[in-house]
């Protein structure tokens, strides 16, 4: 992470290892917390930011929203996907620059389907309108999506679709946006189309398969110093803070 999230994100990556994911919650909640408090030095989270670096707490907010859905404490997940709508609905305040609202936006649908409520279509369709309006006012749709703010959006998805892809880049690039960047709009309005048909099964995948995967990092094929004593394998991925299995996310052994 890039933020101030007082190490509790490479924690929450380390309890998913562990398949932990109550836990794992309870750390991506704190971590989320720390970063919407003060995302980074000098930077105050209450004033326009054009990277949008509050987006990653509201990222770990919703990844706990996950985790506490995968570990059965749906309550829990409830709680955590209010409490992310609530505080991305007070940035919309906030983060004023073209497109920012739209995806301020796609992240209040993504907390409703994180968090397993009602209304996530709907809030879908009004994320992909907002990025219409605004893209009269967006010079490089590209250059936008690739700041903090969209990174993050785009995170918790792609970490889930990995732990069902056998740890492989499930969601890329050209399946989250649109094909021609000429039309801004439109390019980051596949962003809130695609969730739309994709995000909510593969959240209920990860609960009917109780397992969340951790998130990608740097990662190896053929690795010849470390094997998962789970499955095996020897592609690794450096996420936490340990080497873990890249395809089913297990702590690795040195061989």
């Amino acid at each position: 992470m890039n933020t101030q999230d007082g190490g509790h994100y490479d924690a929450a990556v380390d309890a998913l290892a562990a398949r932990d994911y109550e836990t794992a919650g309870d750390r991506y909640t704190r971590g989320g917390r720390r970063v919407l408090a003060d995302p980074r030095e000098d930077l105050d989270p209450f004033t326009p930011d054009e990277k949008g670096w509050i987006g990653q707490g509201l990222q770990q907010l919703c990844a706990a929203a996950v985790a506490y859905r995968v570990a059965g404490v749906d309550a829990r997940a409830t709680q955590r996907a209010v409490e992310g709508i609530a505080a991305t609905r007070d940035f919309q305040r906030v983060l004023d620059a073209p497109g920012q609202g739209a995806c301020l936006a796609e992240f209040v649908a993504d907390f409703r389907v994180a968090g397993g409520l009602d209304g996530a279509a709907e809030a879908y369709d009004d994320a992909a309108e907002r990025y219409g309006d605004a893209g009269g006012a967006i010079d490089s749709p590209q250059a936008l999506a690739t700041t903090p703010l969209f990174g993050a959006a785009a995170a918790t998805i792609k970490q889930i679709a990995r732990g069902q892809a056998n740890g492989e880049i499930a969601i890329k690039w050209e399946d989250l946006h649109g094909s021609d960047p000429s039309q801004p709009g439109e390019f980051l309005a596949h962003r809130a189309r695609f969730k739309k048909q994709r995000f909510g099964g593969l959240v209920e995948k990860a609960v009917a398969d109780g397992h969340l995967a951790a998130p990608r990092g740097t990662t190896e094929y053929g690795n010849e110093t470390h094997r998962c004593p789970n499955c095996g394998a020897n592609d690794v991925n450096w996420a936490g803070s340990d080497v873990l299995c890249m395809r089913c996310s297990t702590p690795t052994e040195r061989v």
